[in-house]
């Protein structure tokens, strides 16, 4: 039985989870502003959400840029999508996003806060530009809900048509525009 299940699993598409910077930290780390739940809670979570949908989880947290990039560059080729928590290198990190855009596959942006209701400098990512989505201030359930997204995505229960940004120049969320200014702009 538990040769089946296993084999049963390396069939699933495989869909990796990268958590960057300081996340290890999740559960102690400003509560007020990340939540109470734990990296371990959310990986098993994601894990057990996987098996549900379909789907294998693998789960990456470093606190390095170059182990986070050398980990998606691994991903080529082995990895049918992307979920990417990249704590402060979203508003940072050329490399990473170089490294997500060289893989090619859908890969969402998870940030358990809104970034959007913080300092200034959190209101720009330069990983949006190169992912399909991002999910922001829904705390943990962020990254459940971007699991069921990705899962529909690689099993190819069709959403319709999937959007496509012609600029690759980093860029505000519409989201943040939104928010701000209560309509969606370009």
């Amino acid at each position: 039985m538990t040769q089946t299940k296993s084999a049963h699993r390396s069939v699933r598409p495989l869909v990796l989870v990268v958590h960057g910077p300081n996340l290890n930290l999740l559960g102690t780390r400003e509560p007020n502003i990340y939540g109470t739940t734990t990296l371990r809670q959310i990986d098993d979570d994601l894990t057990t959400q996987g098996d549900r949908l379909g789907v294998a989880v693998q789960c990456f947290q470093s606190n390095h840029e170059g182990a986070i990039v050398d980990r998606i560059q691994q991903s080529h080729g082995r990895v049918a999508g992307l979920i990417i928590n990249a704590g402060g290198l979203t508003h940072t990190s050329v490399s990473l996003r170089d490294a997500i855009s060289a893989i090619k596959v859908p890969t969402i942006e998870v940030h358990l806060s809104n970034l959007y209701a913080r300092e200034e400098f959190r209101h720009r990512s330069m990983l949006a530009p190169v992912c399909l989505g991002q999910i922001a201030g829904l705390g943990a359930i962020g990254y459940r809900l971007a699991l069921e997204a990705m899962a529909r995505l690689v099993l190819k229960q069709d959403f319709g048509p999937l959007p496509h940004r012609s600029d690759s120049s980093p860029a505000k969320s519409r989201a943040a525009t939104s928010s701000k200014q209560g309509a969606a702009r370009k």
